[in-house]
């Protein structure tokens, strides 16, 4: 059997894995169990009553955090004229159109992590969906990555914002933060993300809505949250 260390085990004895613990109890916790040596990420993971079969309770998004990710998003811009100065005056990390699509597809570059395309380019980008598609890299109108409104995306990349979509098993997952976020930025964070998720809820939903929320660190324990969100 694999022998665990020491802080490992002390981290998991911290969490009663039959217990839901209130947010603010969770969020506590979630710092305190980290097992990295390094700022790692805290993770919201919530299980929803949802038929992903269903076209209409297949739910994709994306939602700006009031205190950021903790992380600078690298951004490119897949825009022409105006709007890719636009992208440049927003603070893209890169800018251009056939001329980084070459980049991708000849030199298998991804140093950036969103990209943002105006509609007129989403035609080009079609030949590359088969590389971006499984990285999650390439724009969708649902998450705001295909829009006119460059200078808005930039933005709201940059100042936080995350993309979520339900797995299989209607799943939704999403980083809320880092563990050396204060106990309060997670919190308000949190409370975004999960009034998001509350809010899209599809009207052919049946029961409960909520089937379970969790917290994690990186490297660290799940913690149960109470399932009184949507009570």
């Amino acid at each position: 059997m694999r022998k665990r260390s020491k802080k490992y085990v002390e981290a998991i004895q911290k969490v009663d894995k039959s217990r839901f613990y209130s947010k603010e109890e969770a969020v506590k916790l979630v710092k305190e169990t980290s097992l990295s040596s390094f700022d790692g990420s805290v993770e919201l993971a919530m299980r929803l009553n949802l038929d992903t079969k269903k076209a209409d309770q297949q739910l994709r998004g994306a939602i700006v955090l009031p205190k950021g990710t903790g992380k600078t998003k690298k951004v490119l811009v897949i825009a022409r004229g105006p709007k890719a100065q636009e992208g440049r005056d927003a603070g893209a990390d890169y800018v251009g159109d056939t001329d980084m699509l070459e980049k991708i597809e000849k030199e298998n570059w991804f140093d950036f992590d969103t990209m943002i395309a105006t509609p007129d380019m989403m035609p080009l980008l079609g030949k590359l969906g088969r590389v971006l598609g499984p990285k999650g890299l390439m724009p969708n109108p649902k998450t705001g990555t295909v829009t006119m409104d460059i200078a808005k995306a930039v933005e709201e990349v940059k100042a936080g914002r995350v993309e979520y979509k339900t797995d299989t098993f209607g799943n939704v997952h999403g980083v809320i933060g880092k563990v050396s976020f204060s106990e309060e930025d997670l919190l308000a964070n949190l409370d975004a993300f999960v009034a998001q998720i509350l809010r899209i809820k599809p009207a052919t939903v049946k029961g409960d809505y909520v089937k379970n929320i969790s917290i994690s660190a990186t490297m660290g324990p799940g913690i149960k949250i109470e399932n009184n969100f949507d009570k």
